[in-house]
């Protein structure tokens, strides 16, 4: 894109790290909101097709965002305005990027200011989450961010009613964690500040919260992690545990543990190839490889551990990856390796919580191999 091509909102919202920042979904609502109020009260013509609605955000940022599908219908209740935008999420990872945000306005008695949803927006079933079960999942934020817009621009005697509604946003919700935290039928309206950083980290490390958060609101007393797949399909064959009861934190293992222990869980269960299991033991709690590797290392100074020859151990440290050392291991008979990287993980973790908290969780470690294969026979870590 050339710089004379670059939206104004874009020029405003700036970059970090090199990095386009975008706006949130809640933004979107707002856009939405107000382009249909303006329409309504004959501000945009009628016959407009395409619009730019100013909105200020969070973070004091007025924002220049083009809005389109500008109508008038006639309803039983009256006129109803409508208007769309497509959202921009700049360069962050966001499976709602491009998509459509709607909003839909009508005239309301004096003093009745209503935000509601329509189809592609959840609905909260459970504790735990910003908004109270049975409500739409419309974040207090962008609420604050709608009413301030759009309460100055009302006429004299008038209140509205404002439906949000997302066309994707049911199928869009399949690809998030809404359905495992109790959101149904669709996606949230978020964001506090209406700005997206585009830092995947943060946005993962807030889900991995949310999601560890609503758990324990719900009652949960025990705290199922994994970093991936391998992980999850054990606790679904192993525990029968279904998706939702298990928390997959990709590379955030030291964030995730410590969350979990900020929460009051009695048990925390970590199942994880033996791979990353490795990098915990060593100390890794950011298991990224741009954080270290320190896998085969540490296999093979636990095969050591366990009565390894020094052959072995040269072997062992000549592998490219952890998933074949657990070969070598079982055909020189040192299954006991496995369980002191159990404890040494254990240790780790504990050394890990004892910064910060009195009481810990009960923990138990789940060494596995890439058929999901439980390694160690030692899963209960006790106190020490």
């Amino acid at each position: 894109m050339r710089s004379d091509q670059i939206p104004e909102y874009r020029r405003i919202l700036g970059k970090v790290e090199g990095l386009q920042r975008g706006f949130t979904s809640g933004t979107c609502a707002l856009a939405a909101a107000k382009g249909a109020l303006l329409l309504l009260k004959g501000d945009i013509p009628a016959g407009s097709r395409e619009a730019v609605v100013e909105v200020t955000i969070g973070k004091g940022l007025t924002l220049p965002l083009p809005v389109k599908g500008l109508s008038l219908t006639s309803a039983a209740s009256g006129t109803i305005g409508q208007c769309g935008i497509v959202k921009d999420s700049g360069d962050d990872e966001d499976d709602t990027n491009g998509k459509l945000f709607c909003a839909s306005v009508s005239w309301e008695k004096e003093g009745m200011f209503i935000i509601e949803g329509g189809p592609g927006i959840g609905r909260v079933t459970r504790e735990g989450l910003p908004v109270k079960p049975g409500e739409w999942a419309i974040n207090p934020g962008p609420r604050r961010m709608i009413k301030k817009n759009l309460v100055p621009l009302l006429p004299p005697g008038r209140g509205i009613r404002i439906t949000l509604s997302v066309p994707e946003g049911e199928a869009l919700a399949r690809k998030t964690w809404n359905p495992r935290i109790g959101i149904v039928g669709g996606i949230s309206i978020i964001g506090t500040s209406g700005v997206i950083e585009p830092r995947s980290e943060a946005a993962y490390k807030a889900s991995i919260a949310l999601l560890i958060r609503t758990r324990r609101a719900a009652g949960e007393k025990a705290l199922y992690l994994t970093p991936g797949y391998v992980g999850a399909g054990f606790y679904a064959s192993a525990m029968d545990l279904e998706e939702e009861e298990v928390i997959r934190f990709g590379d955030y293992a030291g964030f995730s543990l410590s969350h979990g222990a900020a929460r009051g869980y009695g048990e925390l269960h970590l199942a994880a190839h033996i791979g990353k299991m490795a990098k915990i033991a060593a100390g890794l709690f950011n298991t990224h490889c741009k954080t270290g590797d320190a896998r085969l290392e540490t296999v093979a100074a636990l095969a050591g551990a366990a009565g390894a020859s020094s052959g072995l151990i040269q072997r062992l440290l000549q592998l490219k990856m952890a998933e074949e050392a657990v070969a070598l291991i079982d055909e020189a008979g040192l299954k006991e390796s496995y369980n002191l990287m159990a404890v040494r993980t254990a240790e780790r973790i504990r050394a890990l919580w004892r910064k910060d908290y009195d009481q810990i969780p009960e923990l138990h470690l789940y060494v596995l191999d890439l058929k999901g294969r439980q390694l160690n026979s030692m899963t209960r870590s006790l106190e020490e």
